[in-house]
């Protein structure tokens, strides 16, 4: 099969992520938690270059944020208003609250907690900060399209969280079946669509 000739080329790069993931300090899981607000339908490589110039204001001010937002993020206004509640949000709701040990309670508690996090982007941040242990899967555009390929999925729309749950698991089963971790499953797919192991 074509994903396992891939996955043994670009495995060790794929676990080294995963490990720099695992051991972030805690203090980069904020880094991360501004990157997972900023992601939807936008490029990640220029999202990340937004956190990188956000984490260096002193204060997050709305023209600031709009400034740094509006060229890397689509709906910049919108997100820049989720980044301004974002300092708040993290040290006094969700810091604390997410288990390392328990990623589907976590991924439910920011989903039902956390405004402008869904599955998919709750589901990236657990995986960013190390979270994830291949229990949850980050459905976004690439995974889709390569489940379709597969013949796993007819559809490449998500309508629902009922839909996520039935998709994510046709995923977790189809990752452990071809004996490629999820979380590692992910990292090959993406970077098989873009070039690059990234975020």
């Amino acid at each position: 099969m074509e994903i396992q000739e891939i996955y043994q080329t670009q495995k060790q790069k794929i676990q080294k992520r995963l490990k720099e993931f695992k051991s972030l300090e805690e203090k980069s899981y904020f880094q991360e938690f501004l990157f997972c607000l900023l992601t939807p339908q936008s490029q990640a490589q220029k999202c990340w270059q937004a956190v990188e110039e956000l984490s260096r204001l002193k204060k997050f001010t709305k023209n600031k944020v709009e400034q740094i937002l509006k060229s890397k993020t689509r709906f910049h206004k919108t997100k820049a208003d989720y980044i301004l509640n974002a300092p708040y949000l993290w040290h006094k709701e969700i810091k604390g609250k997410i288990r390392a040990d328990d990623p589907q309670w976590s991924r439910k508690w920011i989903v039902e907690n956390v405004k402008g996090l869904g599955m998919k982007e709750s589901s990236h941040f657990l995986r960013n900060i190390g979270f994830s242990n291949n229990q949850i899967a980050i459905l976004d555009r690439h995974i889709l399209k390569n489940l379709k390929e597969f013949n796993l999925i007819k559809e490449t729309k998500i309508n629902s969280e009922k839909d996520y749950l039935r998709i994510e698991k046709i995923y977790l089963d189809f990752a452990n079946s071809i004996g490629i971790p999820p979380d590692e499953l992910d990292l090959l797919l993406w970077s098989k669509e873009n070039g690059e192991i990234f975020k």
